[in-house]
């Protein structure tokens, strides 16, 4: 163990991932969402091969 991962409490570590959860989650929903034609286009791919239904 070094001095940086004893000196967080395991609560602050939780909350942190917590956080980065939501945010990376929601980012993944309102992308997935978004009807714009260039968003839609450049993120296609991408779309289809993680199996997330865009059309």
């Amino acid at each position: 163990m070094n001095a940086t991962t004893a000196a967080l409490p395991s609560a602050s570590l939780a909350g942190a991932a917590l956080f980065s959860a939501v945010i990376g989650l929601g980012l993944i929903v309102l992308s997935g969402h978004v009807q714009a034609d260039a968003l839609h286009a450049a993120a296609h791919d991408v779309r289809h091969a993680t199996g997330f239904p865009c059309h």
